[in-house]
């Protein structure tokens, strides 16, 4: 009786299912559902011609063979793929994934693509294709992308993102040079001695229009300059040249005297995808000498006169996120009035990372506002050969695209 029962129990373990037979037997079901699922959806309606004949054949029962082309039951497998087929239906495709049962809207139907395009295509990137909405027109390789709003002093003119907000911040060391006098790897090349750092932010009002507002330090006459600018036009768009127009006032010990308006274009051309040139004309009404105020003395009154300046740039990438900028900016009116006997000039070389740069040069202008930029260290410092190669100091400038 004992071997009796236990019989059912032997016979019951070796009927049970492997796991793998399992598995499947569910993907055959599924594919089961699927397959029922295409029956019970409409097919195209078939001709007048079709529907009319009353000598028409009897529709293929069950059994019979399948259609000789998948494109006849609006069925396209997918390369590479078992477990995912792509249904055309009314003018839309949908593809459905057999293992999470899901089904997925695709668009509009479209041609398929050549055979031997698929064969040379990776699975996951004919999935993502399927899926993938028509992309927008590809920038022109051709144009050139400025990493920084400046050269080095110079604006480029560069147009900013819509309700995008941008910091500037800059160094000049100004009070010892970096290649000339004793002990200069002691001093770090002047790095050592002090800085005059300047600030500001801009913001993108709209893709063409944006504002800023800039201050520099006591150590300079504390101006603060408020700007406007516009960009009238940008290869970008497929013009031939980018242009910009800004507007701005300074207005020294923190914008209550000193006032000098300021009128510039910025022309530049990309050369090719990889260096840039820029002009800026320059009109400044009631512009002031660059002087270093007596500390602590209060901000002197200086007379203004009117000038006019046409600083010529120029930025070479050497690697594609690395330039070399250049720029030398010649006051042609009243440069004398404002003891101007050379004009300003700089290089550098910056380090382009994503809504980030850096640029490291030498400069004999310790100004980077837009009346004070054509200054050179001379006039500054009151020594008249302080601005030749040997009077050349370091400076860096740092900007920043917060969002």
């Amino acid at each position: 009786m004992r071997g009796d029962r236990s019989q059912p129990n032997r016979s019951f373990e070796q009927r049970r299912v492997p796991g793998g037979f399992r598995e499947s037997l569910r993907a055959a079901m599924t594919g089961i559902a699927v397959t029922m699922t295409l029956i019970v959806l409409p097919f195209p309606a078939h001709s007048a011609t079709e529907t009319s004949d009353p000598d028409a054949p009897a529709p293929l029962s069950a059994t019979a063979s399948p259609p000789a082309k998948l494109e006849d039951l609006g069925v396209a497998f997918v390369e590479g793929s078992t477990s995912s087929l792509i249904v055309e239906r009314g003018g839309k495709k949908y593809l459905i994934d057999l293992v999470s049962r899901s089904v997925k809207e695709t668009g509009p139907s479209v041609a398929p693509p050549p055979a031997n395009a698929l064969d040379t295509q990776d699975p996951t990137e004919k999935t993502q294709s399927a899926t993938a909405t028509p992309q927008s027109k590809p920038q022109d390789a051709r144009v050139y992308e400025p990493g920084d709003d400046y050269i080095f002093s110079l604006p480029t003119g560069r147009r900013l993102d819509r309700h995008g907000f941008y910091i500037n911040f800059n160094h000049r060391f100004a009070f010892e040079p970096a290649f000339s006098g004793p002990a200069k790897g002691g001093t770090l090349l002047g790095l050592d001695n002090i800085a005059i750092a300047s600030f500001g932010f801009r913001y993108g009002l709209t893709e063409k229009l944006s504002v800023s507002i800039y201050r520099s330090p006591t150590l300079i006459g504390r101006p603060i300059e408020l700007m406007a600018a516009y960009n009238l036009s940008d290869e970008r768009d497929g013009h031939p040249l980018n242009t910009a127009f800004l507007f701005s006032v300074d207005g020294h010990d923190h914008f209550s005297k000193n006032f000098t308006a300021n009128f510039e274009g910025i022309v530049s051309r990309s050369l090719t995808s990889r260096a840039q040139i820029y002009f800026v004309p320059t009109v400044s009404l009631n512009n002031r000498r660059l002087v270093l105020p007596p500390f602590p003395s209060p901000i002197p009154d200086l007379p203004g006169t009117h000038t006019f300046s046409l600083g010529v740039g120029g930025a070479l990438d050497i690697r594609p996120t690395v330039a070399l900028v250049a720029e030398v900016i010649p006051t042609l009116v009243n440069a004398r009035e404002l003891g101007i006997h050379r004009p300003a000039f700089s290089f550098g070389i910056q380090k382009k990372i994503w809504r980030h740069a850096f640029t490291f040069g030498w400069s004999n202008s310790p100004g980077t506002t837009v009346s004070q930029r054509s200054g050179t260290r001379a006039t500054y410092l009151g020594n008249p050969s302080a601005d030749t190669p040997s009077g050349l100091f370091i400076g860096f400038d740092l900007t920043r695209q917060i969002y």
